[in-house]
């Protein structure tokens, strides 16, 4: 099983296309299998921020499983209901899991040791990540386009980005530098 899990993770990180198109690696155990990938991702990356400022682990872990299922339901809501193709019939559940197995490269921010790594592989991460989302959604919705698959990650991304500066914003009032 373990061996089944270490495959997953170097599928996603080879952005093997494969890992998707395959119904064997979402059977039973693919939901934990994609749960702990975002869980250690989530973990990688506060390890990593710990080079410059104190992340708290455990609530980078929990922020991690929120972020999972707010990427796969946009993925799934602008790809499966607002802009589908013929062949895209695809339950939450495979783009659950597909989000998941997609965000392994996030595990190799654990090797953001020093400050001076931070940056570069917090960056360079996050662009494998997109990588591996527009793939996985690719596989897992039929779609024909890559083109298609970028835009319906790219969309995500956008309205996710909005809603996390919108929430930050809203609470910037809150902090006591506003009563200078």
């Amino acid at each position: 099983m373990f061996a089944e899990f270490l495959n997953i993770i170097f599928k996603s990180i080879k952005l093997d296309k494969t890992l998707y198109s395959d119904n064997k690696n979402f059977g039973e155990a693919a939901i934990y299998f994609a749960g702990l990938i975002m869980i250690l991702d989530g973990v990688a990356g506060a390890v990593a921020a710990n080079t410059v400022v104190k992340t708290a682990i455990g609530m980078s872990g929990l922020t991690a499983i929120l972020t999972w299922f707010i990427w796969a339901i946009f993925i799934y809501v602008i790809g499966v209901k607002l802009f589908p193709d013929k062949q895209t019939k695809v339950p939450f559940k495979k783009v659950l899991v597909a989000v998941g197995f997609a965000h392994s490269p996030g595990l190799l921010r654990f090797f953001a040791l020093t400050p001076e790594l931070m940056i570069p592989i917090i960056f360079f991460t996050q662009f494998w990540i997109f990588a591996s989302l527009i793939i996985s959604t690719k596989q897992i919705l039929n779609l024909k386009s890559n083109f298609k698959a970028f835009g319906i990650i790219f969309l995500s991304f956008l309205i996710i980005a909005f809603l996390s500066i919108s929430f930050v914003m809203s609470r910037m009032n809150a902090l006591p530098i506003n009563s200078i």
